[in-house]
């Protein structure tokens, strides 16, 4: 698996596009998710998991918009594994401009769902077993700056 993980190339949609002339907040969204879509099949995650009963959910995910994207760009997705463990899986995500700059970074809690409770479970062995090669194929790589934010007003005193 590469370090990062590099998703295909992906182009902003005419209906993307808001009154203010560049891609809405919610598609960065889309892109987003799209491009973990390719890499979950590695996981053991594609389309056919679901037939096991069990699935992935997302139970937080943070985005930070850095510079507007237009209609047509091509874009493609960095993700990084900063961490796992038997329920969960914590992702970061970079949208890489054709042109070489950030426009946006997503942070993500993934959660193993076992759809017939529906509750937070443990995955099966061959998943943390890919979860594993991913992250020690990640482990090493810096850790992004943008990683762990909160969002809050800090108040002068």
């Amino acid at each position: 698996m590469t370090a990062p993980f590099r998703s295909s190339v992906h182009r902003v949609k005419p209906e993307w596009i808001d009154y203010n002339g560049h891609m809405n907040m919610a598609y960065y969204s889309v892109i987003f998710d799209e491009a973990a879509d390719e890499i979950y099949p590695q996981l053991g995650f594609g389309p056919e998991y679901q037939k096991t009963g069990c699935t992935t959910y997302t139970g937080e995910f943070h985005i930070c918009y850095l510079r507007e994207l237009h209609l047509n760009d091509a874009v493609t997705v960095t993700l990084q594994l900063l961490d796992f463990d038997e329920k969960r899986f914590h992702t970061y995500q970079e949208i890489w401009h054709a042109d070489g700059w950030c426009a946006a970074t997503g942070e993500a809690m993934g959660l193993h769902v076992d759809q017939s409770v529906p509750c937070v479970a443990p995955m099966p062995t061959d998943n943390l077993a890919k979860l594993q090669k991913l992250y020690d194929a990640h482990k090493n790589l810096p850790r992004p700056e943008r990683a762990g934010r909160s969002i809050g007003i800090k108040r002068k005193s």
